[in-house]
């Protein structure tokens, strides 16, 4: 039986950011990836990512078959949930511990997720009390790689009249962030639908006795869970 505890066999950098996106792409689409797909997360050529996808393939952690995509194994999940934890403790650390707001960390995050050393990490979610969630709001798979994702609904999703409660972002993309700032909407934040433009797909928005609106991008990357 795999144990999630031992270090999976060593993999470069580069790998390790390949099994990451291309775990995210399958969890999203929940079917076979294309090469052009990954390509487009990794902002590289297709050509380079072939050559890629058949090492991995040939390490066990991805499925190739030539024209219908790639799958990730078993071994693939556990290697990203791996590194997943690893990126989302050091987010919460830098930001509760070190003070960087949440629009700088994942860059610095990005490095420190490959230090492979699983009794430093084991080390330091107890040290910030074992926390469920990254800043972003994004859940923090245990040492087992267990993790509760939330439930693909958003501020885009809410019809009007409706409230809801901020639970996390679907990405961590610096603009975003900032924005959100510059309105001071943050997690655990309550907000309610005024109204939804046909004409741009915006939602206009109340959120801390402000009106704002939300382009139809925004809208769609950002988790709510309705207030019944």
């Amino acid at each position: 039986m795999y144990n999630f505890e031992k270090n999976i066999k060593m993999t470069s950098l580069t790998e390790e950011d390949y099994i990451k996106a291309i775990y995210k792409l399958y969890r999203i689409k929940n079917k076979p990836v294309s090469t052009n797909a990954i390509a487009e997360v990794m902002e590289i050529k297709p050509s380079s990512v072939t050559d890629m996808i058949k090492k991995l393939s040939a390490k066990g952690f991805l499925e190739y078959e030539k024209y219908k995509g790639v799958s990730i194994t078993e071994k693939g999940k556990k290697k990203a949930l791996q590194i997943i934890r690893k990126h989302r403790l050091w987010e919460f650390f830098l930001v509760e511990k070190l003070n960087f707001k949440w629009d700088e960390i994942h860059v610095i995050a990005e490095q420190l997720e490959h230090i492979d050393s699983d009794e430093l990490i084991d080390k330091l979610e107890g040290y910030l009390n074992y926390p469920k969630f990254d800043p972003h709001g994004d859940p923090i798979p245990d040492k087992h790689g267990n993790i509760t994702h939330h439930k693909d609904f958003t501020v885009f999703d809410l019809e009007e009249g409706k409230q809801a409660v901020i639970l996390g972002l679907k990405t961590d993309n610096a603009d975003l962030l900032k924005f959100l700032d510059t309105h001071q909407i943050k997690l655990q934040d309550t907000l309610k639908v005024l109204a939804k433009n046909k004409f741009d797909n915006s939602v206009s928005i109340e959120i801390n006795g402000k009106q704002i609106n939300f382009t139809e991008k925004t809208a769609k990357n950002i988790y709510v869970k309705t207030i019944k």
